[in-house]
């Protein structure tokens, strides 16, 4: 398995010579390419309050059916998101609010505009005010127009639109009233203040910096971030900053080149600029169209802006893994069986029994391999016992054994191999999946994605005393752990006396390690398990009578 994994690893993960080569001389003309203006970078954070810090400037609210906010006149930017359909804590009634002004401690906007290399054009920043024109309040049935004019006879306007779910889409441009010419770059930025406290930092999970550049994946944890800076030219793509539920990303405008930067000085930045100039001529304009989407993480959402949008990739701002050829799958059967039954606990337990299904003839296979090792079990002692003293003989007869019996010691493994990519994909179905988050099962389990609350430590509930955390060991780990130890006493027992105690504490320690996973992850082990029996039983029986036969 070892070899396996190395050659494997070699053949599909580790890049060629030649594509190496080419990305690091890529990157050094990108970091010696000058001619790109920077964007400007504010450090000033001071210590008031969201609610102070909205009161600080004029702003424009908007709304639909799944967010509330609102954009600041003050350096344009959407700096306010809050979800409507999104608790923080499932006993809470508090909404989960993403964005936050910059000048507090946990700021996090988004903004886009224009940047030009003549240092004489005075273009807008963090710090211009800028004019409301006509309508006041964005809606996905009216959008805004904002404008903002130089000293130099240059109009900035954004005219910004909503749709009903978290696609904003901004209209940039720039009329010339001037008799010169001058070039603008477009740009998108997304800068977040801090770490987020809740942040999962958890290995099976990115949470950070995300992009898709010329359909590679990057991805850049914040401590990656706070060591190295990190940028790329591309063609196409999206780029965002991405939490365990929620996204927010960018889409620069489709079919042209731009340079996508993730940094960190006080603040983490991820944003991209045009490489090539828009040229502005007397007397006329230019306009640039980008989308911003600040969305939860909901897998028919992310899909849908995916498709509609020609966004490539798009969908893995969902993380799902390296096993995503199993995981997404997985989801979608979950999800037909969820609309079918309407309880996701009991579409975990239909997807057990389809996987189950799928696995059939080669459980069969191995149990009726494991029915046979066991009918061989007191052979096998009488052998031990009578070669006790010669390991070499004793193996010799063993094998012979198991050659005249026609039995494969090995082959009783092969189930729990095949099961283990479905059980972490599985695991990280329910980690990822905002579906998930909150959904009930019956009696105590109120979060599938969460642990099972009880504890067998005062007795689920009945004794009136808390345990701490590490002795949650809730009712259905422990029926998991009780389903593991009757499945192993129907397997034949290991002949050499250390095995068969190590064997005997495995379903307690898994019942230990299990505790703190998702419940449904749990429940799916314990159906499986039971599933399982049921099967092994009905072999062995056939087996017997065979046998006797």
């Amino acid at each position: 398995m070892s070899s396996a994994v190395i050659v494997l690893y070699s053949l599909f993960f580790i890049p060629e010579q030649s594509a190496t080569n080419q990305k690091l001389a890529e990157k050094k003309k990108i970091e010696q390419n000058t001619d790109t203006p920077s964007l400007e970078q504010k450090e000033t954070v001071v210590s008031i309050s969201r609610d102070e810090a909205l009161q600080k400037s004029q702003r424009i609210e908007f709304e639909n059916k799944n967010i509330i906010g609102s954009i600041s006149l003050k350096g344009a930017s959407i700096d306010d998101l809050t979800f409507k359909n999104y608790k923080v804590d499932l006993n809470k009634e508090k909404k989960v609010t993403l964005l936050g002004p910059r000048n507090i401690d946990d700021g996090y906007l988004v903004e886009s505009g224009f940047v030009t290399t003549d240092k004489n054009i005075d273009i807008p920043s963090s710090d211009t005010v800028w004019s409301i024109i006509g309508n006041n309040k964005l809606t996905d049935q009216t959008p805004i127009k904002l404008s903002w004019t130089n000293n130099q006879g240059i109009k900035f306007e954004k005219e910004i639109s909503l749709d009903e779910k978290y696609l904003f889409t901004i209209k940039q441009k720039v009329i010339n009233g001037t008799n010169r010419k001058y070039d603008f770059y477009s740009y998108g930025q997304i800068i977040r203040n801090k770490i987020p406290e809740n942040i999962t930092d958890f290995y099976i999970l990115h949470e950070g910096l995300v992009a898709t550049l010329d359909e590679e994946l990057i991805e850049e944890d914040y401590d990656d971030i706070q060591e190295k800076k990190f940028t790329r030219v591309a063609k196409k793509g999206w780029l965002g900053i991405s939490d365990k539920y929620f996204i927010s990303s960018l889409i620069p405008p489709n079919n042209k080149e731009f340079k996508t930067t993730f940094d960190y000085k006080n603040k983490f930045r991820a944003n991209f600029i045009a490489t090539d100039p828009l040229t502005l001529n007397e007397n006329s304009s230019i306009e640039e169209e980008l989308q911003i989407i600040i969305a939860a993480k909901r897998v028919d959402i992310i899909d849908g802006y995916a498709e509609a949008l020609n966004i490539d990739k798009f969908d893995l701002v969902i993380d799902w893994g390296f096993l995503y050829f199993i995981t997404k799958p997985l989801f979608f059967g979950l999800d037909y069986f969820f609309k079918l039954l309407g309880n996701y606990g009991l579409a975990i337990i239909a997807v057990t029994i389809c996987i189950r299904l799928a696995f059939f003839p080669l459980a069969n296979f191995s149990f009726r391999s494991m029915a046979k090792m066991k009918a061989l079990q007191p052979e096998m002692v009488r052998l031990k016992e009578l070669h006790k003293n010669d390991k070499m003989k004793l193996q010799q007869e063993m094998m012979a054994l198991y050659k005249k019996e026609k039995v494969n010691p090995m082959s009783g493994c092969l189930p729990i191999l095949v099961q283990i990519p479905v059980f972490f994909a599985l695991y990280k179905v329910l980690f990822v999946t905002i579906e998930m988050r909150h959904m009930p099962f019956y009696g105590w389990i109120h979060d599938l994605s969460d642990r099972d609350p009880t504890s067998i430590f005062n007795l689920f509930g009945l004794l009136p005393y808390d345990v701490p955390s590490f002795l949650v060991i809730g009712a259905w780990p422990v029926a998991m752990g009780v389903s593991m130890w009757i499945q192993q006493k129907l397997n034949p027992a290991p002949t050499d006396a250390m095995q068969a105690k190590i064997f005997a504490f495995f379903p307690l320690f898994l019942t230990v390690i299990l505790a703190p996973f998702p419940s449904g992850l749990v429940i799916y082990w314990t159906v499986n398990n039971i599933l399982t029996m049921a099967q092994q039983l009905f072999i062995m029986k056939r087996t017997t009578i065979r046998t006797t036969t």
